[in-house]
C-alpha cells in the first residue's frame, strides 16, 4: 500500500493567525473531538507550533468553563 504524499497545508499559517484565543470557543470546537479529545496533528494539518498553542487554549477554555471536558 502506497503512503499518501500530500501534506495538509496547516489552517493557522495559512489565515496568519499569530495567537489562539482561548475564549474563540467556535474555532476551538472544531480541533476537539465528539468524546472531548484534543484533535491529533495527523488528521487536521496543524503545525507543531499551532498545535501546541491550539493544546493550551483548548485547555485554558475548559478550566474557564468555556468548553466541556466530555460531551
Amino acid at each position: 500500500m502506497a503512503k499518501n504524499k500530500y501534506k495538509k497545508p496547516c489552517p493557522f499559517t495559512k489565515a496568519d493567525i499569530a495567537y489562539i484565543d482561548y475564549k474563540d470557543v467556535e474555532l476551538l470546537k472544531k480541533y476537539v473531538s465528539k468524546y472531548g479529545k484534543i484533535v491529533p496533528r495527523y488528521y487536521t494539518g496543524v503545525s507543531l507550533k499551532y498545535q501546541k498553542m491550539l493544546a493550551k487554549a483548548i485547555k485554558r477554555a475548559r478550566t474557564m468553563g468555556l468548553l466541556k471536558f466530555v460531551r
